[in-house]
Order: C-alpha cells, then sequence, then structure tokens
C-alpha cells in the first residue's frame, strides 16, 4: 500500500487504461471538494442545503465517469494524429456530461462550473499521459490548446448544457444571451467560438475567465497553496478547505457577486482572509470564526454559497490528483 499522500509513478501510470486513469482522478477530485468541512456557505459532508444534499454531489461524481473518459480518450487521439483539437468536441461531451448528472441525481445544478473546467483538463490530461511527459507546466499548455481550438458547434452544446442545468443567478447579458434561443442560431451564423463567447463572460464569470486567463486561479493561486498546506499539516481535509478560503480570500467569488451584488462578494473575500489569518483549521480561534462565518453565509434569508470557488478547488484537486496525489 501506498503511504498516504505518496505520489504514483509515470510507470504506474501507464499500467492502467489512460482514459480510465484520468477519469478516476477527476471523479476523486470532485468527490474530495465536496467532502472537505465545514467548507463555508456550500454543501460537504456535515452540512446539506434543502434542495442539494451531500448525496447528490457524490451521484454527480459517478455519473461523470463516462464523460472523464471519452474526454481523455480525445486526448490520446490527439497525441496520436487521428483527431485534431478542433474535432475534440468538448461542447458536446459537456452537455451530454449536464445530461447525465441530471439524470442521477434530483438536486439540481451541482457540478457545471467543475464540469467546465475539468473536461478541458481531462482531454489535456489524455494527451500529456499518451505523451509520456505529464507535467503540471505541459498540462497548463495542453489545455490552452484544447480551449482556444472549441468551435460555434461547441458554443450551441455549452449553451444548451446550461439550460439544462439551470444555474443561479444567470441574469441577462446585451449580447448572446444564453436564455435567449436566437442567440444559438446568432452563434452558428457568425462562427463564434466557444472560447469566444467566455471572453465576454469571464468579466462577470470565473469559471469563464479561467478559460481564457489560462486557468490563473486554478494554476497560480490554488495548486501551490494546496500543496504547500499538504505539506504543511498533512491533512488533505484541512489542506483542502484552506484552499477554498484561500481562493475565496484572493477572488471574489462570481456566483454570489451575480446574485446579490460585488460588494457582498468584496466582503465575504474579507471575512476569508480573516479565518486563514487566525489559523483556520489548525488553531480554536481560526475554527471559531470559521463555523461563524459558515453560519452566516447559510443564513436563510440571504444563502450565499461560494459555488465558483468550490468548481475552481475541484480543478486544483485534479491537477493535485494527476500530480500523483492520493489521500
Amino acid at each position: 500500500m501506498r503511504k498516504n499522500g505518496a505520489r504514483i509513478t509515470m510507470k504506474q501510470k501507464k499500467s492502467k487504461n489512460i482514459p480510465e486513469y484520468v477519469s478516476e482522478c477527476l471523479q476523486l477530485a470532485i468527490l474530495l471538494e465536496v467532502s472537505a468541512y465545514p467548507k463555508p456557505g456550500n454543501v460537504h459532508r456535515t452540512a446539506d442545503f434543502e434542495e442539494t444534499r451531500y448525496e447528490h454531489f457524490l451521484a454527480s461524481a459517478v455519473a461523470l465517469g463516462p464523460h472523464f473518459k471519452r474526454a481523455a480518450e480525445k486526448g490520446v487521439l490527439v497525441h496520436r494524429g487521428k483527431v485534431d483539437f478542433e474535432r475534440v468536441g468538448v461542447g458536446k461531451i459537456i452537455k451530454e456530461a449536464v445530461e447525465s448528472v441530471s439524470f442521477w441525481q434530483k438536486g439540481g445544478n451541482t457540478v457545471l462550473g467543475s464540469i467546465i473546467l475539468l473536461l478541458p483538463v481531462a482531454v489535456a490530461a489524455g494527451k500529456a499521459l499518451a505523451e509520456g511527459k505529464f507535467s503540471i507546466q505541459h498540462l497548463r499548455k495542453s489545455i490552452k490548446l484544447v480551449v482556444k481550438s472549441t468551435s460555434p458547434e461547441d458554443t450551441v452544446n455549452v449553451y444548451e448544457a446550461i439550460n439544462i442545468a439551470q444555474p443561479g443567478g444567470l441574469g441577462k447579458t446585451p449580447k448572446l444571451d444564453v436564455t435567449n434561443a436566437a442567440s444559438k442560431k446568432e452563434i452558428l451564423e457568425d462562427n463564434v467560438s466557444l472560447y469566444e463567447v467566455f471572453k465576454i463572460s469571464a468579466p462577470w464569470d470565473f469559471i469563464s475567465s479561467e478559460w481564457v486567463n489560462d486557468y490563473h486561479i486554478t494554476f497560480d493561486i490554488g495548486y501551490p497553496f494546496f500543496t504547500q498546506q499538504l505539506e504543511e499539516t498533512k491533512d488533505i481535509n484541512i489542506a483542502t478547505v484552506h484552499t477554498f478560503l484561500k481562493i475565496l480570500s484572493e477572488i471574489p467569488d462570481t456566483l454570489i457577486s451575480r446574485k446579490t451584488g460585488m460588494p457582498s462578494a468584496k466582503e465575504i473575500l474579507v471575512q476569508a482572509k480573516k479565518v486563514l489569518e487566525n489559523g483556520g483549521l489548525t488553531t480554536l480561534e481560526g475554527r471559531e470564526i470559521l463555523l461563524k462565518f459558515d453560519t452566516k453565509l447559510r443564513d436563510p434569508a440571504h444563502r450565499l454559497n461560494p459555488g465558483t470557488t468550490a468548481d475552481i478547488t475541484s480543478a486544483v484537486l485534479a491537477l493535485a490528483i494527476l500530480k500523483g496525489y492520493n489521500p
């Protein structure tokens, strides 16, 4: 048996089917993220929302397995020269993944943001592992190629996925509004790629922003902090909760800002920073502040759940697990 936190070797990775391995890594990332507690304002293993419960996220992770595998298979085919990045069809895989999640659980939108973030990771990881030279830097370069190679068909499929998932705080936009059926026709007529659409939505949605800004939060903020926390605490739960807080303390959560405005999101940012400054889960004072923070976010009168932050945290965990981390 591997010791806690041990890295697996490239030889061990190759002993498994690559797409299967990538899928398992990304499913585990989702499971570890939702299990981390007490993750303020969000569902976790000891806290539910009335309509969305912990088990809905577990079912979602199960539902995503075949779709992560398919995306990784596309990456392997890209490496072999049998498919171009432009023909990966990431938008269609996103839509089918959302349909599966909706079939497997009745808790509403659980992981749409994670799906949109992780499917390009799955493609890139399949390619990188097939090449036999996996590294975080190489993975990041491949993700950039995946997202920049999307098509208008990808855009239409993701619009349909969003309308299936019905995420909170969508609102209306003056151009190519996702809730306007005419937008899909305009996208196809004007040849608008998914990458281009996400450029439009990036200022108010940090899932889109990650796509068009080289996964900046995931790679430059979340991943280094997670690895540092894991090394210092030797505790996956503490490292995950603290990474969630780190992201929340530096980046206003865009799900909250869309629902209640940017001032509210910035106020939550300050409170997350205070939790970390007081030691978070590693000190009595930090835990007390964290629990009060969680209670405040869960107040039924407001229900401020940092869902975007949770999605990005799952992407951070995916990097660590693909790199070889095992809980």
